[in-house]
């Protein structure tokens, strides 16, 4: 039996070790906003945060989180900056990317609250979106960086 800490919940779930973190949260935990693309942790579907930093669920095994605080999508309050962001600028198409993208953004913002222009577009580099909507998901950091900036100032 694995204890586990999910967007502030405790839970335990018999699985082995080296099961995938991801498969733990959509099968078990029924967290499904996390999304399974490619499997291999260079697409960024399944991003979540782990202790604040943003990683592939997908190549983690759920042995390698015991003890630390996972966060999903699920878990990512409506009034984050990002997920207004993402709202008001209409970023997604598809959206199936999107969640795993919107953690990311997430976790930069949490990191350095005024990214570049070279920063931003380096956490688009991290991130694959089938539909293509770059300079949307560009425009959604653009706006988070900005209502973050806001609230800082409050």
């Amino acid at each position: 039996m694995i204890s586990l800490n999910v967007n502030g919940k405790k839970y335990k779930v018999d699985v082995p070790d080296d099961v995938m973190l991801l498969w733990v949260l959509r099968d078990h935990l029924k967290l499904t906003g996390t999304k399974y693309s490619c499997g291999i942790g260079e697409c960024g579907s399944c991003t979540v945060h782990i202790n604040g930093k943003a990683e592939r669920s997908c190549t983690i095994s759920v042995g390698q989180v015991k003890g630390k605080k996972i966060t999903t999508i699920e878990g990512l309050p409506d009034s984050h900056p990002v997920k207004k962001a993402w709202v008001q600028e209409q970023v997604p198409q598809c959206g199936y990317c999107q969640p795993g993208v919107i953690m990311q953004v997430a976790a930069l913002i949490s990191q350095k609250p005024a990214p570049t222009a070279d920063q931003i577009i380096s956490k688009m580099d991290d991130v694959i979106c089938r539909c293509g909507t770059y300079l949307r998901i560009k425009k959604g950091i653009q706006t988070a960086v900005q209502l973050t900036r806001r609230e800082v100032k409050k």
